[in-house]
């Protein structure tokens, strides 16, 4: 058996690279998924429904793959890294399979419908995904002595911000796209199904090249109620930050009930994890250990500050600078590239210098900087100053990404380096989902409050119009407006082609409907241009027939000199004159051919009449349609700075307090090779 201490023949060095190569690629796999899933959700919920259920997708998910993150670091203690790598690796394949086949064969016996079978196998996934975070750094520890774990480090850091980042635009290009690769298969089932070969790479390279490492404790003791009182701590408390809090508010049972409960297994866990359990999952003594407790601590917000960045950045860019979802994703790319720089820059460095402190310090003041930048943004703030700040805020995340598992790493004791590496992990998770929680209420809050303010008071309920905008952007909710605009030309159109009593029973319908504009109202007041013209030329007709057939010309004079008879065609009034200087009986059988005439001449009218008035209302609504949807989308991009506003000043006050936990870390220099090959050897002579 070998560990990393005396790994250093050229073949082994083939061998960790590969390892590390198959490493990365399942982390990859892991850190995307968290992501990739959300774009594809609407269509998903097309076709399988379930939308009562559609949250569980991706809460199942980030509760399991985070949950479970412990329980994997003390197994990697006490059981084969090689094999619970191997099975994290095979179990997250299985389960993007088994999601990719959803509802593909119906009702299934147990499982019931797609829509539950997609959550049942998204746990699945995320059984093998939680694997995929905890063993990563755990086995490169197994590898590399602390000194050169920041190189390593680095790689991880800029592999899991990518994937963290470009998860959205991957699952968005493949439900859009990717149903014409294979007949019969949907886009949105590429999502899971693009996972396989990846994942089958990263295993051949897992089981081909990794050495057989033995496991550093060798108890194997695994204290159940422990990890059982662990899980009841922490899944209530995940499961209630997770909750919506507009439907969920923090005041709700649903919430303070979870939140109680957690309190009460923790201190259970707590109790149990120090008095009574000789192999925790977690050793809450390492805690006595001031690098494992400051640098837990700058994980924890670390993590409150990550993902409050990758979450409400693109909300910006969307809502203010008007960009299209998929636009609004590309624009975190320079964050992307900032993060992988500062990953792939800090971790070589610490590696160099042998300290890990300065790095970190270096990194959480550029996220400060980053943080006071945030706070200038406004309407008119240029594009390259929001992709600068991006920039330089994804180099202040980069080295933290891997520096404090690293840090924890190089001070605890080799048959606690699982349970120690995953903590760090799990924490910054909890820091990510914590923050992700209080700035989105704080945010919903902020919004309403602002959609009052600078939305008209005709407008939907602020709720409900800051739900619809952070899930569409102004550009959707316009075109949602101008939309239903058109429909009320259309509708009008329509109405102007009825007649009679069908006619008079719309228009009571549209004077009764208060979202109707009052300028439609007031034109319909006599009805529409139809009915009007149809009334007065039945009065009209009745008064030509009784003149011509009493040959009296000068009432016919009187007549065609009234206002109701301006209507009548030059042409007609001629034929009517001429019919009255024949004979009575001659008169009487021209009336059919007259009332022919008039017809003609009525229908003539009403086409006149209702193409003069329905441009004057086609031209009104479309007046009111610019000024509404102006006066909207610019309301909705004012409320969002205005809402933005203590989101970015949280984030400000999350990097003060980052810089000063990360003060308080020590700097203790990483050992190398020679160190503990050392403490080895006293290890081994104090043994014997």
């Amino acid at each position: 058996m070998m560990d990393f201490a005396i790994i250093d023949q050229p073949v082994q060095t083939r061998n960790r690279t590969y390892t590390v190569v198959g490493l990365l690629l399942a982390m990859f796999l892991g850190a995307l998924d968290q992501t990739i899933v959300s774009t594809a959700l609407p269509r998903i919920v097309e076709q399988l429904g379930g939308l009562d259920r559609y949250t569980w997708v991706s809460t199942v998910y980030l509760l399991v793959s985070t949950l479970l993150v412990p329980i994997y670091g003390k197994l990697a203690d006490i059981l084969s890294r090689r094999a619970l790598e191997i099975w994290s690796v095979t179990t997250f394949v299985l389960g993007s399979a088994l999601c990719g086949m959803a509802g593909e064969f119906g009702a299934l016996p147990l499982l019931g419908e797609g829509m539950t079978q997609l959550i049942v196998f998204r746990g699945v996934q995320a059984l093998g995904g939680a694997g995929l975070f905890a063993m990563a750094l755990i086995i490169v520890s197994d590898l590399y002595a602390p000194r050169d774990r920041g190189k390593i480090g680095g790689l991880f850091g800029a592999v899991w911000g990518l994937a963290s980042v470009i998860g959205p635009l991957t699952g968005g290009f493949l439900t859009d796209n990717a149903g014409g690769w294979i007949g019969g298969i949907d886009g949105w089932r590429w999502v899971f199904y693009v996972n396989l070969p990846l994942g089958v790479v990263a295993l051949w390279f897992i089981a081909t090249y990794m050495p057989r490492l033995r496991p550093p404790d060798s108890s194997h003791q695994f204290d159940f109620l422990s990890a059982f009182l662990m899980l009841a701590t922490f899944f209530p408390l995940v499961f209630a930050l997770q909750l919506d809090k507009t439907q969920y508010p923090w005041t709700s049972w649903q919430v303070t009930g979870q939140l109680a409960a957690s309190v009460l297994f923790a201190v259970l866990w707590v109790w149990h994890s120090l008095k009574v359990s000789q192999h925790p999952v977690v050793d809450l003594r390492l805690f006595r250990n001031r690098v494992f407790l400051t640098s837990s601590v700058a994980a924890l917000i670390f993590g409150a500050g990550f993902f409050a960045v990758i979450v409400f950045l693109p909300l910006y860019m969307v809502n203010v600078k008007g960009v299209s979802a998929t636009a609004a994703g590309a624009s975190i790319i320079p964050m992307t590239l900032g993060l992988m720089l500062g990953a792939g820059v800090g971790g070589p460095i610490v590696s160099k210098i042998g300290r890990y402190k300065a790095v970190m310090v270096i990194g959480s003041v550029m996220l400060a900087v980053a943080g006071l930048l945030m706070t200038r943004f406004q309407l008119d703030t240029p594009l390259w100053q929001v992709v600068g700040t991006m920039f330089v805020a994804g180099l202040g995340f980069g080295p933290g990404i891997s520096l404090y598992s690293i840090a924890v790493q190089n001070v605890v004791q080799r048959n606690e380096l699982g349970q120690a590496t995953s903590f760090s992990q799990f924490i910054r998770q909890i820091g990510s989902t914590a923050g992700v929680a209080v700035v989105g209420a704080i945010f919903s809050a902020a919004l309403a409050t602002a959609f009052a303010a600078h939305l008209p008071a005709g407008a939907t309920g602020a709720a409900r119009t800051a739900r619809s905008a952070v899930q569409q952007g102004p550009a959707e909710i316009r075109r949602t407006l101008e939309a239903g605009f058109d429909r009320r030309i259309a509708e009008l159109a329509t109405l102007f082609d009825l007649r009679g009593a069908e006619a008079a029973q719309a228009v009571a319908r549209v004077k009764a409907d208060p979202s109707s504009p009052q300028v439609i109202k007031d034109m319909l007041n006599d009805g529409t241009p139809a009915v009007a013209v149809e009334a007065g030329y039945q009065w009209l007709e009745a008064a030509l027939e009784g003149i011509v057939v009493g040959g009296d010309r000068d009432a016919l004079e009187v007549l065609f000199a009234s206002p109701e008879a301006a209507r009548v065609p030059q042409e007609s009034r001629e034929a009517v004159v001429a019919l009255l200087g024949l004979a009575p009986e001659a008169r009487l059988s021209a009336i059919p051919q007259m009332r022919a005439q008039m017809g003609r001449d009525r229908d003539s009218a009403i086409d006149a009449a209702t193409a003069t008035v329905f441009a004057k209302v086609k031209t009104s609504l479309e007046d009111a349609k610019r000024t509404a949807a102006d006066t909207v989308t610019n309301g909705i991009r004012e409320s969002f700075v205005e809402a933005m506003r203590p989101i970015w000043w949280y984030n400000v006050l999350i990097f003060s307090l980052l810089i000063v936990a990360n003060l308080f870390i020590p700097s203790i220099p990483l050992k190398g090779k020679q160190d503990l090959a050392a403490e080895e050897g006293a290890a081994t002579a104090a043994a014997h």
